[in-house]
């Protein structure tokens, strides 16, 4: 590649500034100052071998994709359609210029989880990482990927804090039981009234044990935990109660 390529690659990744995504893209890094070093390549590198390493003929939804990185990834594995969704406009132009510039067939729209039910289409794979705890109705947005669009397999990840650690909980609990809301590995989620890591928009931080209990309250089987904040799971039916579905998302299944 000639230096008056490279200048006009660097120019137009300048004028799409600030990035959330450190790309390569002719060699020109797209945000090589990120705070959390090369991100997300240095996350990436932590759980791409739990993904199916091709993708042949087979369909990828990239829920927030940002700038595009995993859509590149899904697609150098060879998956025959990727569809980016995103709501914000700049990480959509962004990723269309990362995916100009790759050579690759990537489809970017703006839309946001909540849309999922108008795209009309079950993918082999969705991604849905780093959107949960942007969120003010998460269990929402996972009831609605388990119907209206996983047909197999979800990559999830989500800011959690708090405990590590995971308690048994039992079927039921009499109402005079208290306690284990104080214990610190119970599901729980924490609410942010304001802001947290100068970022209002994160609304809800889970611990790990509540990222697990909404996975499969969602239909979703944890297959693998390959990283400390990311599970690959697969879609299963949840059973519809015996007088039917008294909304559009299912019932919860008490028979696990």
């Amino acid at each position: 590649m000639n230096n008056e390529t490279q200048q006009t690659i660097q120019s137009k990744i300048s004028e799409l500034a600030p990035w959330f995504h450190n790309l390569r893209l002719a060699g020109v890094e797209t945000a090589p100052a990120h705070f959390l070093g090369d991100y997300p390549s240095v996350k990436w590198e932590r759980f791409r071998a739990a993904i199916p390493e091709d993708l042949s003929g087979k369909s990828v939804l990239d829920i927030g994709c940002n700038a595009g990185f995993y859509s590149l990834e899904m697609k150098r594995r060879g998956a025959a359609r990727v569809l980016g969704i995103d709501s914000d406009e700049r990480y959509l132009e962004q990723a269309k210029l990362a995916a100009e510039i790759e050579d690759v067939d990537i489809d970017f729209q703006n839309l946001s989880v909540w849309d999922i039910a108008l795209l009309q289409e079950r993918f082999d794979l969705v991604l849905f990482m780093g959107v949960f705890y942007h969120l003010r109705h998460p269990l929402l947005a996972l009831d609605l990927i388990h119907e209206f669009a996983a047909k197999d397999l979800l990559v999830f990840q989500s800011l959690q804090r708090g405990s590590n650690e995971i308690v048994q909980t039992a079927k039921d609990y009499d109402f005079s039981e208290t306690g284990l809301f104080d214990r610190p590995d119970y599901p729980r989620m924490h609410f942010i009234e304001h802001s947290y890591a100068h970022d209002p928009t994160n609304w809800w931080v889970p611990n790990r044990a509540c990222v697990e209990a909404m996975l499969r309250s969602a239909g979703f089987n944890i297959l693998s935990h390959p990283e400390e904040e990311v599970y690959v799971c697969s879609r299963r039916e949840i059973p519809v109660p015996p007088d039917g579905p008294h909304c559009v998302f299912p019932a919860k299944d008490v028979t696990r």
